[in-house]
C-alpha cells in the first residue's frame, strides 16, 4: 500500500507556488516537491496542516492506494 495525493493539483488551483504552500505549513519548497512527487509521505500533523491550508478533509487530499498484490 502507498499514499497518493492531490497536493500539486490543489496547489495549482489556488495559484500557489511550492514556496507559498511551504510557508503556510512551515516546511521548505523541497519538502512540498517531494510530497507532490510521492517521494515523501508527510507526517499526520503535516498532512493535516496541508489539508487545512486547502480547506479540505484528509480524504480529499490524500488517498491510500493498494498495490498490484492487493496490499
Amino acid at each position: 500500500m502507498y499514499i497518493c495525493n492531490r497536493v500539486k493539483e490543489l496547489r495549482a488551483r489556488h495559484d500557489w507556488t511550492q514556496v507559498q504552500l511551504g510557508e503556510k505549513v512551515g516546511v521548505t519548497r523541497q519538502t512540498i516537491a517531494s510530497i507532490e512527487k510521492g517521494d515523501y509521505v508527510p507526517s499526520l500533523l503535516l498532512g493535516m496542516q496541508i489539508c487545512d491550508a486547502f480547506g479540505l478533509r484528509v480524504e480529499e487530499v490524500f488517498e491510500l492506494e493498494k498495490g498490484e498484490d492487493g496490499k
